[in-house]
């Protein structure tokens, strides 16, 4: 256990929080200390919504410590119960209070509550907040469908039944949670998705359902693991247990929006179809002149593993980028990424230390950053620009706007928010080549030719000879190495290279300026 800023992930007890707030009919009682309840500012300050969490805190204090904790606990889920009366009630408690040992799941269980209790053993010292919203999603699925089992033996329902049932087939769309990247917009955009093949979306969770929604899942024909951070545990044993098949492939890009069309199609026994590419502008623009300005651009990643790997195909298949680092703080989806970057040729760095992924970071010196709000920070620190793909995120990454990441809408929204910075960095990287030009400095000529009054600035060189007593030629003399670099840059900037190199070498005592002392300067004089 270590002190730290910054953290990519909060403890175990947020994640089921985060199940608890994301469902409806749902609550939450967790024992915790008074300190603890800052965890309802995330949802309220960045996620802004107009009402807290529905959680119940026993918030005891250090004088309470001295008497009977475990008589708290019980009053405080007993008053929960009464007063909301919930379909499901979680119970557990946060990491300051796990040392405390009062065991308030056991204590829930032997109350004879009148609606199902799931108890929730989130070890806070060893694991973080996604694995406990994967767990807690895990346990209410389980306990709720414990009386739905099939019997050992039983044959798996056929992904093809809807047919002899005369309806369209169905799907359940599972992992997509509150304080997840865009995952509202990505529902809506996979519906529409899901529509536009002929498959109808029957329960959606974590996110908008109910105790009775998640008792419906076994209807459906398959499963879609959405955010397999949050849900590839409930689907492994929905799979294990009722054979329903998932669809593993998470539509961000087009490539993998294709891919998962096609495998849910063959999965459902549909008809393939090509519709819905043309909904995005990434095609037309990878094929465009103007994009040959991104080709080879120098790309860092970290996020999310669901995000990460999806960026890294992207940024490599469809943009024509070069992905020069790629990790992600997701310990439990590590081995995905591992294999993401093996097929790139990189190294996978798996860290919750945002201090050694800002030293990769600057070691790889990319010309963009996709990362979390971490990332932006330090790419900020290292004046690269950068594009936020991830959680942990801050408001300005929770737009009002319809933005998704997902289906063909989403490549869109990816588009805008990866290309805009690398354009940006561009017009802010002329703007400093000519930041000296008289375009850019107080007194320039307007734009009908007139000047205002004032003393013209002398040139750096011309002074330095008239200084020196010798003429301007005479003092600088370029080698030609740096002549034969200086006649590659193009001809409407040439003049300006040249004279702020002069000045640099003038600055610096350089008598002949090779190709390095101009590459020094230009360096110099972009920063």
């Amino acid at each position: 256990m270590e002190l730290t800023l910054w953290t990519y992930e909060g403890p175990p007890h947020v994640g089921a929080m985060r199940i608890a707030a994301s469902m409806q009919g749902v609550h939450y009682v967790l024992h915790a200390p008074q300190g603890d309840t800052y965890a309802d500012l995330l949802f309220t300050m960045i996620e802004r919504r107009d009402q807290r969490p529905p959680v119940t805190y026993t918030t005891f204090q250090a004088r309470d410590l001295g008497g009977d904790t475990a008589e708290l606990v019980k009053r405080s889920i007993r008053d929960a119960a009464d007063r909301f009366q919930p379909k499901a009630l979680l119970v557990g408690e946060s990491c300051t209070a796990e040392l405390i040992q009062d065991q308030p799941g056991a204590l829930a269980q032997g109350m004879n509550l009148p609606m199902p209790v799931v108890t929730l053993e989130l070890p806070a010292y060893s694991k973080k907040e996604n694995w406990g919203a994967a767990e807690t999603l895990y346990q209410l699925i389980r306990t709720l469908l414990k009386p739905q089992l099939p019997p050992a033996g039983l044959s798996k329902p056929d992904p093809k039944r809807w047919q002899e049932q005369g309806r369209r087939p169905r799907v359940n769309l599972l992992g997509p949670s509150l304080l997840g990247f865009r995952c509202r917009d990505d529902v809506r955009e996979v519906r529409v998705l899901l529509d536009e093949l002929g498959i109808d979306t029957h329960v959606v969770a974590p996110l908008g359902a109910s105790p009775e929604d998640l008792c419906r899942i076994p209807q459906a024909e398959a499963n879609i693991c959405l955010y397999p951070e949050i849900a590839d545990s409930s689907c492994r044993w929905l799979e294990r247990q009722f054979g329903m098949p998932t669809v593993s492939t998470v539509p961000i890009g087009i490539g993998a929006t294709e891919t998962f069309c096609r495998e849910l199609q063959e999965l459902l026994g549909l008809e393939p179809t090509s519709q819905g590419r043309g909904q995005s502008r990434m095609p037309w623009y990878s094929r465009s002149v103007d994009s040959t300005y991104l080709t080879g651009k120098r790309v860092f990643i970290f996020a999310d593993a669901t995000h990460a790997i999806a960026a890294a195909r992207i940024a490599s298949r469809e943009l024509g980028f070069e992905v020069v680092g790629l990790g992600s703080y997701s310990r439990e989806q590590a081995r995905a990424v591992r294999a993401a970057a093996e097929e790139l040729g990189l190294t996978a760095l798996i860290s919750d230390n945002y201090l050694e992924v800002e030293a990769a970071m600057a070691e790889a010196a990319p010309e963009l950053v996709l990362g979390t709000q971490m990332e932006r920070h330090s790419a900020k620190r290292l004046g690269i620009p950068c594009a936020v793909i991830s959680s942990p995120l801050h408001v300005q990454d929770v737009p009002a706007r319809y933005a998704p990441q997902m289906g063909w809408e989403g490549a869109n929204v990816i588009f805008d928010s990866w290309v805009h910075p690398l354009m940006m960095g561009l017009e802010e990287h002329l703007i400093g080549m000519f930041r000296h030009d008289f375009e850019f400095v107080d007194g320039h000529m307007s734009h009908k030719g007139e000047k205002p009054p004032g003393p013209e600035a002398a040139d750096p060189i011309t002074l330095a000879a008239e200084a020196n007593g010798v003429d301007e030629a005479e003092l600088l003399r370029w080698a030609p190495s740096g002549q034969a670099e200086l006649s590659r840059i193009p001809f409407f900037v040439r003049g300006k290279v040249k004279r702020n190199t002069e000045s640099y070498a003038q600055e610096r005592g350089i008598v002949s300026i090779t190709d390095e002392v101009l590459y020094e300067a230009k360096a110099h004089f972009s920063r």
